[in-house]
């Protein structure tokens, strides 16, 4: 049964989902999704013999969203999980994120390995720190239509997001799914504008689900979701004491093969560049045909990656 709650972490307050009694597991969600994303997952763990929260991260659904920017930046993100953490009652917790909720997730793992002894991500690589903030390195290579910097302008992506929120909502999960999408955005045109909206919805998907996913975003609207995006170059310059750092507690990333955020770049896999950084990473799980939002479009196989992980990490002596 998952019930709910709020606490107050890390000066903020938080809406949390849970479920079960046990070794304690975070689970953090990505753009633009909620604790919702996290429903197969939630009674899943419970059952397994954890205590599964998935909170509404900052800016999300019954969370509070500070309106300045510059309080969505990774140091406050992964001061939130760690805050989290104390809430809770705990003094360490299993980590596990997919998409902006894998990035929290790989960098407090980094950050504190104190609390954090062991991280599975989903969808989004671990990404060592780069020579250059990365919005002046799309700059340079001459993306002028990635995602990332349409984004960064305020206002505007928030106004096409709003605009129809059910409609954007329906257009990420489906286009992004194993049917795949590019992330780029066309000259004149929105990020949405050049996703296919699906006669008919797939079958991980119901209009139930969607739905309760659309009411959070028709109260909230989505300024803080997209605020994340808008402090990657501020990301950059806040984690240089930790370049080239490694992660050495145990590991592991699941991703859809149909993903296009595990596509190479300039040639080299994104999964490549990781391991070198993850010691202790077990062997990638790549789902075959899965898209983006893998773990609720296959429930089934990313919690038969999950479990036996988390299982044998939490009977690691602390």
């Amino acid at each position: 049964m998952i019930t709910h709650r709020e606490v107050v972490a890390n000066g903020i307050r938080f809406h949390l989902a849970e479920a079960g009694e046990g070794p304690l597991v975070l689970l953090c969600h990505g753009f633009p999704e909620s604790w919702y994303s996290w429903r197969h997952q939630l009674p899943a763990l419970a059952a397994a013999g954890f205590h599964a929260v998935a909170p509404d991260l900052r800016g999300y659904g019954g969370t509070d969203a500070p309106a300045a920017v510059d309080a969505y930046h990774m140091l406050h993100l992964v001061g939130d999980v760690v805050g989290l953490v104390a809430a809770l009652g705990e003094r360490q917790a299993l980590l596990v994120g997919h998409d902006w909720g894998a990035a929290v997730a790989w960098q407090a793992a980094l950050l504190r390995p104190d609390l954090f002894p062991a991280v599975a991500a989903m969808s989004v690589p671990f990404r060592p720190r780069g020579a250059a903030p990365p919005l002046r390195t799309l700059h340079k290579a001459g993306l002028e239509n990635h995602y990332w910097l349409y984004f960064q302008k305020e206002g505007v992506a928030e106004a096409e997001f709003e605009r129809d929120p059910r409609l954007a909502l329906r257009r990420m999960f489906t286009g992004l799914s194993g049917d795949g999408s590019p992330l780029s955005i066309r000259p004149g045109l929105g990020f949405l504008d050049g996703m296919t909206d699906v006669p008919a919805l797939p079958a991980w998907l119901t209009d139930a689900d969607l739905d309760t996913m659309t009411a959070d975003f028709v109260r909230t609207g989505f300024r803080g979701g997209l605020n994340w995006y808008r402090n990657l170059d501020r990301n950059w310059e806040l984690l240089a004491p930790w370049a080239g750092a490694t992660i050495g507690q145990p590991a592991l990333f699941v991703a859809g093969t149909k993903d296009p955020v595990i596509a190479p770049i300039g040639g080299r896999s994104p999964i490549d560049v990781m391991q070198a950084a993850l010691p202790q990473l077990a062997a990638p799980v790549l789902i075959d045909g899965a898209g983006h939002f893998i773990q609720q479009e296959r429930p089934h196989e990313v919690n038969a990656a999950l479990l036996p992980f988390l299982t044998a990490c939490a009977r690691r002596p602390s």
